[in-house]
């Protein structure tokens, strides 16, 4: 984890994974579970930390997180059924008071090009008051948006997350070019979950 000037990263991982069939980011990726892919990432930022919001699931999404890396901050959105708007607000207001930017991380986003987190940063550090990847004209995650934005953030309702905050940026939001659509996939359901081979190599 480099060290930015002042950015934190959040996690949110409150959500129940109604379409997956619940206990989504604790389903196996790789060697481990879907929350660590995201965590991954997240702690490849330049941040001087991770914030992981809790929501459903939340003893064993903290269990999870501390066992990736038990520098891992945690903080649990109790109206968290209410949508991504109260996880957010929850934890933008968890960040230290002199956080100067916030990267915004997806616990069901797995594949996020680590390559682009810097450029981010250097978006922000230019004079954009937030940045977010885009892939083939389409915008992803993860979002970074600068301290001006925390009271927007802070006052989000409802499933929308970031989006509308960056939507009324217009042409101020810095858009930085991703290397692949890591920023765009996203797990919503099992079936997009890959099987892990069996032990021994026996496919049968």
């Amino acid at each position: 984890m480099a060290t930015g000037a002042g950015l934190e990263a959040i996690v949110l991982a409150a959500g129940a994974g109604a379409r997956f069939g619940g206990r989504k980011l604790l389903a196996p990726w790789g060697a481990g579970v879907l929350l660590d892919a995201a965590l991954a990432a997240a702690f490849a930022a330049p941040v001087r930390s991770v914030t992981v919001v809790t929501g459903a699931d939340a003893e064993a999404v903290t269990a999870a997180a501390l066992a990736f890396n038990p520098a891992v901050r945690i903080v649990h959105a109790a109206d968290h059924a209410e949508g991504m708007g109260a996880s957010l607000r929850t934890g933008v207001a968890s960040l230290p008071a002199d956080a100067t930017g916030v990267f915004v991380f997806l616990g069901d986003m797995p594949r996020v090009p680590v390559a682009v987190l810097p450029q981010l940063a250097q978006a922000l550090a230019a004079g954009a008051p937030a940045a977010a990847p885009t892939f083939r004209g389409r915008r992803g995650n993860p979002a970074l948006l600068g301290r001006a934005l925390f009271p927007d953030l802070r006052a989000l309702i409802g499933d929308a997350g970031a989006r509308a905050v960056l939507q009324d940026l217009g042409d101020r939001l810095a858009l930085v070019e991703a290397p692949d659509d890591g920023v765009l996939f996203d797990v919503d359901e099992a079936h997009q979950i890959p099987a892990r081979p069996r032990e021994g190599g026996d496919p049968s």
